[in-house]
């Protein structure tokens, strides 16, 4: 039997996963427009915009878990 926790992780990643593919399923065309601007975009911006989206990403889990 799975525990809890590990279910609940399990699930939260299979959600993430959902998330992170529905823009390439809905736009694909728009996302290859999009992924080729980050390939122009300074390391030092993504960093900064990574590091940003971690944040958010602790502080929403933090706030309603």
């Amino acid at each position: 039997m799975m525990q809890p926790a590990m279910k609940f992780f399990l699930c939260m990643l299979g959600l993430v996963l959902v998330l992170e593919g529905l823009p390439y399923f809905a736009f694909p065309d728009k996302m290859k427009i999009w992924m080729a601007k980050i390939q122009e975009t300074p390391d030092s911006q993504l960093r900064v915009l990574g590091f940003a989206a971690m944040v958010a990403g602790l502080l929403l889990v933090y706030l309603f878990r």
